[in-house]
């Protein structure tokens, strides 16, 4: 089978080994790759995958277009990347016209490392120009460990996201809402033609029963395969497919077609 990592991260090389011992410390997990780019295309070529998408996060508005060059730049046969722009940022909405022609596939954005909501007002202008520009954008959905007691990014704030702006393209993350997925059943599978849901490091906490019913819900054509590397094993994310009750028509869309459809691959 081919795969098409659509959710991977990694980190300027000089940064990398101190970003991946900081978010191991929040995390508890043991990270897969040493944080580069070029770690991240070795491990993904020795697990088989073909192609990947990095997606890089602004953390503060300084750093948006130190992080947009660095992506432009790491493109290449096999690796692929999004953009980053932060909602505090005065040019946020020039960035995102920067990130279009820089050549990047979308945005990533994520609520609780940017301290945002999904469905928050002031968001409203940066989806419209995404979706103006035609790039998607990448949400993280549901808990993470960077504020374990506090959900910015939940299933039912993506769903308000959706639908104020219908014309944007959507990927919320870890099948929509990491340990909430009761509210990512509830709230976004199969509920929005704009909303595509990763399967990202949701293998160990999402049930095969869940997992299936979201599936189902969403349709085949609107998941795609992905895994968090570093801070899982892609082979997780491949094994659930796999055991699920799945056509082999619905694993293809799923692990490959769909990403290269969004992204524009020959």
């Amino acid at each position: 089978m081919y795969y098409f990592d659509f959710h991977t991260h990694a980190f300027v090389d000089a940064i990398a080994e101190r970003a991946v011992a900081s978010l191991q410390k929040t995390s508890g997990i043991q990270p897969a790759t040493n944080g580069t780019a070029s770690g991240l295309s070795k491990f993904c070529r020795d697990c088989g995958i073909k192609k990947h998408l990095i997606l890089p996060v602004a953390t503060k508005p300084s750093q948006q277009t130190n992080i947009n060059n660095w992506a432009a730049e790491i493109q290449g046969e096999d690796t692929y990347c999004c953009g980053s722009v932060h909602p505090d940022a005065e040019d946020v909405l020039d960035e995102i016209e920067r990130i279009k022609s820089l050549g990047l596939c979308g945005v990533k954005l994520h609520p609780e490392y940017q301290l945002f909501y999904p469905d928050e007002e002031k968001m409203l202008p940066i989806y419209r120009k995404a979706a103006e520009l035609g790039l998607f954008v990448v949400f993280h959905g549901g808990w993470d460990p960077l504020s374990p007691d506090f959900v910015r990014a939940e299933p039912e704030r993506l769903a308000k996201a959706a639908e104020a702006v219908p014309e944007m393209t959507i990927i919320a993350a870890h099948l929509g809402g990491f340990k909430l997925w009761d509210d990512a059943e509830k709230y976004l599978a199969g509920k929005y033609e704009n909303v595509y849901l990763d399967v990202s490091v949701t293998a160990d906490d999402v049930s095969d029963e869940q997992a299936l019913r979201i599936i189902k819900a969403q349709g085949a054509d609107k998941v795609l395969f992905g895994s968090d590397a570093p801070w899982d094993n892609p082979m997780d994310e491949i094994n659930m497919i796999n055991r699920l009750p799945l056509s082999d028509e619905e694993r293809e869309l799923i692990f490959y077609k769909n990403a290269e459809k969004l992204i524009g691959v020959q």
